[in-house]
């Protein structure tokens, strides 16, 4: 067994013009994605054909999903389950890392 580990602080990047999204790790059974927003960047809402919980390292943002928004901040989770419209708007710096079903 190889073990993996990760320091999200030091994965965590910005870009002033678009959202940043690295896969962190993938397996037959889930992917783990990091996902920054610097403060205003959005995810527009929209269906995606897997499930994925959402967690707030850092930052605040509000989440949609379906067509019930929750704001949420450090410590935060939602889930989104498949096929259901989500999206993401950061209001202040953010990074979430997202754990979802492999697709």
């Amino acid at each position: 067994m190889r073990l993996n580990a990760w320091d999200l602080t030091k994965l965590a990047e910005f870009s002033k013009t678009q959202r940043v999204k690295k896969d962190v790790c993938k397996t037959k059974w889930f992917n783990i994605v990091l996902v920054c927003l610097e403060s205003g960047q959005e995810i527009p809402s929209r269906p995606e054909p897997y499930d994925v919980c959402f967690y707030v390292i850092d930052g605040s943002g509000t989440f949609t999903v379906c067509n019930e928004r929750v704001d949420l901040r450090h410590g935060g989770a939602i889930f989104a389950p498949a096929n259901v419209a989500r999206g993401i708007r950061s209001l202040e710096r953010l990074t979430i890392l997202g754990i979802q079903e492999p697709h």
